[in-house]
C-alpha cells in the first residue's frame, strides 16, 4: 500500500509515493485496492514475472473501489526502491524519471473511473528491451486518486492525493550476481562523566549495500570484542529490511545498551544473503571522560615540561 502521500504545497508537487503491502495481501489503503488480476490458478498478491530481453509480457491489474461513490484513478508504471528511513519497498511518483520495469509497464487505459463498491480490471503490457541488464527488476502499477483532498495546517495550504500499488516483480533472464556490502561503519559513545555512575552506550552506524543485481533478504549479525578479544556483545539485529533491492543502499543504525566504559576492541557487521557473506569493522576506544581529562592533563603537562628542560639546558635562552 501507498502509505506516503502526494503532497499538493502552494501549488507545487512534491513527490513522494511509498507502496508498503503486508506478504501474501492485495495492496489496500481500505478505500481502494490494485491487485493482479486473478490468474487460471487463482488469486496473486504481486505480479511474479520473467521475460527475455527485448519480449513483451501481457497482463491485468485490477482496481477496487470500496467505497460508496465512483471514484477516478490515473493507472501508471513506477520503479521501485528502498527508502532511506527504514529500508521498505518504496515507488517512484508519476513525475519522476522511470528507468526499469515503470518505463516499460503501459497499462491500456491510463484513466480509469471504477464505480461504487465495483471493480475494474485493466490490461498492460511490460516491454523489455533489446538491451535491458539481466536481473531484478522491481516496480509497481500504481492507482492514483485523481481527488485531492484537503490538508495542513494554519495559513498554509496543501492538498494530499493518495495511491496504492500492486507490486511487480520482474526479473530479465540472463546472469544473476548476487552481491553484498557492509560500508563506512562507525561507532559513537555515550558514556557517564563518572565511571560507573550510570549506563554507557553505543550507536553502531553502517550502510548495506545491494551490488548485485538481484532482490536480497539479508540477515545482519553484530558482534563486538575487547582487549585480548573478548566478546562483550553478539546478537542478530532485527531492524533489516526484508528485500534489498538491486544496486540499493542504506543507512541503518543499531543502539548498544551497556557499551563497555573501559576497553578498546572492534565492532564487527557480518552480513549474509543467498551465496553472500560480508563484513565491515570499526575500532572502538571506550575511556571514561574523567580518566581521558586526566591523559590529556597528563600530556600537557610532560609536554610543557619537556619544553622547559630544553629551555633551561645547554645553549638555552
Amino acid at each position: 500500500m501507498l502509505t506516503k502521500p502526494y503532497v499538493l504545497l502552494l501549488a507545487a508537487v512534491l513527490a513522494l509515493v511509498g507502496v508498503q503491502a503486508p506478504a501474501a495481501q492485495a495492496a489496500d489503503n481500505g478505500e481502494w485496492a490494485v491487485y493482479p488480476a486473478a490468474s487460471q490458478l487463482g488469486s496473486r498478491p504481486y505480479f511474479y514475472l520473467s521475460a527475455d530481453p527485448g519480449t513483451t509480457v501481457n497482463d491485468q491489474v485490477t482496481v477496487a473501489n470500496k467505497t460508496t461513490a465512483p471514484l477516478t484513478f490515473r493507472l501508471y508504471g513506477a520503479d521501485a526502491y528502498n527508502t532511506e528511513r527504514d529500508g521498505g519497498f518504496a515507488v517512484r511518483t508519476s513525475q519522476e524519471k522511470q528507468t526499469g520495469a515503470g518505463a516499460w509497464i503501459r497499462p491500456a487505459r491510463t484513466r480509469v473511473t471504477v464505480p461504487a463498491r465495483s471493480s475494474v480490471t485493466v490490461p498492460y503490457t511490460l516491454t523489455v528491451p533489446e538491451d535491458a541488464e539481466p536481473g531484478d527488476h522491481p516496480g509497481a502499477v500504481v492507482a492514483l486518486d485523481e481527488r485531492v483532498e484537503a490538508g495542513g495546517r494554519g495559513s498554509v495550504a496543501v492538498g494530499v492525493q493518495r495511491a496504492v500499488g500492486a507490486r511487480v516483480y520482474l526479473r530479465v533472464n540472463g546472469p544473476t550476481v548476487p552481491a553484498l556490502a557492509v560500508e563506512d561503519v562507525t561507532l559513537s559513545q555515550d558514556r557517564p562523566l563518572v565511571p560507573g555512575a550510570g549506563t554507557s552506550t553505543a550507536l553502531v552506524s553502517y550502510t548495506l549495500h545491494n551490488r548485485g543485481n538481484v532482490t536480497l533478504n539479508p540477515k545482519v549479525a553484530l558482534r563486538a570484542e575487547g582487549v585480548f578479544g573478548r566478546t562483550l556483545l553478539a546478537r542478530d539485529l532485527a531492524k533489516i529490511p526484508s528485500e534489498l533491492l538491486p544496486r540499493q543502499r542504506i543507512r541503518l543504525t543499531e543502539r548498544w545498551t551497556g557499551s563497555p566504559q573501559f576497553d578498546w576492541g572492534e565492532v564487527t557487521l557480518t552480513a549474509t544473503a543467498k551465496d553472500v557473506r560480508e563484513s565491515g569493522r570499526a575500532p572502538f576506544l571506550a575511556l571514561p571522560w574523567l580518566a581521558a581529562a586526566a591523559v590529556l592533563a597528563g600530556g600537557a603537562a610532560a609536554l610543557i615540561g619537556l619544553r622547559v628542560r630544553r629551555r633551561g639546558g645547554p645553549g638555552g635562552h
